[in-house]
């Protein structure tokens, strides 16, 4: 019988599955729309999403996590049975299964994440914390007594963590990430213009102009309401406002790594400043942050390639040579479940 390998990266915006041979088949919304009279999944992801506030009483779409955290564990069981019916059609192939979890999983959590898979057909399921996920599709051999910093800004978290023989040595996670930072870009705009913006704005303004670490006065048009006269307005930022929109936010970060750098074994410190710290996720494409990080820690920092996909890649890589990990991953909940 053939074999089904999927992959599940659990995000708080956006989860993404992968298949055994086609890498990436599903980047969609991490929404559930549920009927509570029938007890019925309406829809999940992409056509979920279209459903959020415009949905009567009786029909909830939320989105199951938030900040990085399960907040409801029934709707991210739904949700994950409902993605792997969707991409294995064939109820016979009993596939193997890794779920991606945020690094503040509970034991609770965990369980509820296995029983969904396998309920939805799996015949062995794996969990496996973002970090470890993220360096494996960062592409760096992580089965080595060498250490390395990875730091994964995602969508409701910044998870990071110091990583050596297949083991995370020391970690942290912190409710600092791409959210966090469109929301302090809404606010500087809202004191300092007295315009509302909307978050998809502040998003693109975020991606498109952004530099955290040398601005040099490019500029973008913005729209939104004015606060005191409650009339649309366009107003112009320059890249230097958003350097000082986001600087709390960064510091927080940055404040983070180095007290993980307090905590890590001299020897692994030294192998980071060797190996240098790698970002991953969507913040970290976040302008000049590499070079700011850099700067301020004093150890190379760089993006990893198709950092938005590292974690779901490394989920893919994690199949084929879970043997391997097995022995090394004590600190997580690799093939705790059978």
């Amino acid at each position: 019988m053939a074999s089904l390998d999927i992959g599940i990266d659990l995000g708080t915006a956006n989860s993404i599955i992968t298949l055994s041979g086609k890498g990436i088949v599903i980047n969609e919304p991490s929404v559930v729309a549920y009927d509570r009279k029938k007890g019925l999944v309406v829809a999940i992801g992409d056509e979920a999403y279209q459903m959020l506030g415009r949905t009567p009483e009786y029909i909830v779409a939320i989105r199951p996590l938030k900040d990085g955290v399960i907040s409801d564990n029934t709707m991210v069981g739904v949700m994950i049975k409902e993605f792997i019916k969707k991409v294995n059609h064939n109820a016979l192939v009993k596939p193997r299964v890794i779920v991606c979890v945020p690094s503040l999983v509970t034991d609770i959590e965990s369980r509820a994440l296995v029983e969904a898979a396998i309920s939805a057909g799996a015949r062995k399921v794996c969990l496996i914390e973002e970090p470890i996920a993220a360096l494996i599709g960062a592409g760096v051999d992580i089965s080595k007594p060498n250490g390395t910093m990875v730091v994964d800004i995602g969508g409701g978290t910044a998870d990071i963590a110091v990583i050596s023989f297949n083991g995370i040595v020391e970690s942290t996670s912190i409710k600092m990430a791409g959210n966090r930072l469109d929301a302090a870009i809404i606010k500087y705009i809202q004191y300092k213009h007295k315009v509302l913006i909307g978050e998809k704005t502040a998003e693109n303004a975020k991606i498109k102009l952004a530099d955290v670490f040398k601005p040099i006065g490019r500029t973008i048009e913005v729209k939104g309401r004015h606060l005191l006269k409650g009339l649309p307005e366009k107003i112009t930022i320059t890249d230097f406002e958003l350097k000082e929109a986001l600087e709390d936010p960064i510091n927080e970060v940055i404040g983070k790594i180095k007290e993980i750098f307090e905590r890590t074994p001299p020897e692994l410190s030294g192998d980071i400043l060797s190996n240098g710290i790698i970002l991953t996720g969507g913040g970290g494409l976040l302008g000049g942050l590499d070079k700011l990080i850099s700067a301020k820690v004093g150890a190379p920092c760089y993006v990893a390639e198709n950092a938005i996909e590292s974690v779901a890649r490394g989920i893919e890589k994690a199949f084929k040579f879970s043997d391997e990990l097995l022995d090394g991953f004590r600190e997580i909940s690799l093939y705790r479940y059978r």
